[in-house]
């Protein structure tokens, strides 16, 4: 069962029948395949050739933010369980404390369920109760929808390593374990690839090397938070000559007999003109003037994000774009209390000037932001933290964005370590067992991107296993969480 519903099985399995498919209609029209192949290929990405502009941000939390502390439960009895077992490790909030942050959805939620935010997000606060954020409630890495019986039962496939860092971080933004080559933002980027005026500026990475934003033919575009990031041997004169600069140039870019120096080369200069190309495009635009917040790296990262997006019109008019930004800090074992709290004012801060940057700029409509993370934490406290989990809530930004409501099923608070029907969402220690998979949660921001039905199971490679074509409607394929 565990090969039947591999990622990597899924993912091969949907690739094989679309080049099947295709080679198999293309064949008897008797046209050269390889041509005709790359001719569909084109085709099926002709959704994105619209003359509109969307573009996806992912916001990730490296180290496993704590879920119980940033989307906090707020009625009467929740909170009271809540405090009762937060309270033993002094990293419960007051209620009072969250009164200012209290969620107010346009339809509330069942049993009379209630959450605020963490004290320090004032601003994702009010971006949710004016109706531009949404929270996704319990989700995290599913390869099939389980209960916890199956998932005790061992007989049911699991993401790789559970709760380990480095692979749930792979499995966030790639669906797959540590050594992925491509994610679900580069594979979306791979097939916006033929409707972008310059394909390069498809997948942009503001936070280093990024599985999320690496696509099987899109490259990601890393830049620094002060612009484009150039190449040292020649940005200046070298020994202070302008001509052993212009030599190494040389050197660097010309092509070359031996196969791997000319590949080499022509990757320096392409980096040398997209280099340019981004120095004079972010120099041409008019500022951003929004403001961000100083000494808070996320939100320089999310500052060249708004310029980029201000200087589109002279990179080439890209269609669609997908972004990564990060921040760390998150796996806080111990001293939550001193930590957790400033690095929420950071995320909260950053997000919310990034949209209001997108209103400045005229796409508040067209640029979703949303959160993720290597995985949720656990209830139960952990010292003075809390340690490893599964399932987590998430946020979701921006004016397409069906705002002021909450997604998912809201889980009860318990750590877990019974079988009472309270616990039977909690593998133990209040580790959420998510009742939204990954996969659910980004062909949600797909569709809204642009991806075609058909298309969606080539980029997320567990999807089949959910939805009413898999016999699961309790697991639709789409959240309902954005707008067409």
């Amino acid at each position: 069962m565990k090969k039947l519903f591999s990622s990597e099985q899924g993912a091969a399995d949907e690739s094989r029948r679309a080049f099947l498919r295709r080679s198999g209609q293309l064949a008897l029209t008797g046209t050269a395949l390889p041509f005709a192949l790359n001719m569909a290929a084109i085709g099926e990405a002709a959704a994105f050739e619209a003359s509109d502009y969307k573009a996806l941000v992912c916001v990730y939390m490296a180290g496993g933010n704590d879920y119980a502390n940033t989307v906090v439960t707020y009625d009467d009895p929740s909170y009271a369980k809540y405090y009762a077992i937060r309270s033993a490790g002094d990293i419960a909030l007051s209620k009072a404390s969250l009164a200012p942050t209290l969620l107010t959805p346009a339809t509330p939620l069942p049993d009379g369920r209630q959450y605020a935010l963490n004290p320090a997000m004032t601003g994702l606060a009010a971006l949710f109760n004016s109706g531009k954020a949404a929270v996704q409630l319990n989700v995290g890495p599913l390869v099939v929808p389980l209960t916890r019986t199956q998932y005790a039962s061992g007989g049911y496939p699991l993401p790789s390593k559970l709760m380990s860092h480095n692979d749930q971080a792979s499995v966030w933004q790639s669906l797959a374990a540590e050594g992925a080559n491509s994610g679900w933002g580069g594979r979306m980027g791979d097939l916006a690839l033929a409707g972008n005026g310059n394909s390069n500026f498809t997948c942009i990475s503001a936070a280093g090397n990024a599985v999320f934003v690496s696509g099987q033919t899109a490259l990601q575009y890393q830049i620094s938070t002060g612009g484009a990031v150039a190449v040292n041997a020649i940005k200046n004169n070298v020994y202070g000559s302008s001509a052993v600069k212009a030599a190494m140039a040389t050197l660097i870019t010309q092509p070359r007999a031996h196969l791997m120096e000319n590949e080499y080369n022509k990757v320096t200069a392409r980096s040398i003109n997209l280099e340019s190309m981004v120095t004079a495009g972010i120099g041409s635009t008019s500022s951003v003037t929004t403001a961000f917040p100083a000494g808070n790296a996320l939100a320089d990262q999310l500052k060249i994000v708004a310029r980029l997006i201000a200087a589109r019109n002279t990179l080439g008019s890209p269609k669609r774009q997908v972004f990564f930004v990060s921040i760390g800090g998150f796996d806080l074992h111990d001293n939550f209390k001193a930590q957790h709290p400033a690095m929420m004012a950071k995320l909260s801060e950053a997000m919310t000037a990034f949209y209001n940057a997108t209103v400045e700029l005229g796409v508040a409509s067209q640029v979703t932001s949303f959160t993720a993370s290597d995985f949720g934490r656990t209830l139960a406290v952990n010292g003075n933290g809390s340690d490893h989990g599964w399932g987590s809530h998430h946020i979701v930004v921006g004016g397409a964005v069906k705002g002021s409501a909450f997604y998912g099923s809201a889980p009860p608070v318990s750590v877990g370590n019974t079988t009472a029907p309270e616990d039977q969402w909690h593998i133990g220690q209040g580790r959420l067992l998510p009742s939204t998979s990954v996969d659910q949660y980004a062909a949600t921001l797909a569709s809204w991107f642009g991806v075609a039905d058909g298309e969606l199971n080539a980029v997320l490679p567990n999807l089949h296993n959910f939805g009413s074509e898999a016999g699961r409607p309790d697991y639709p394929r789409n959240m309902g969480f954005m707008n067409a």
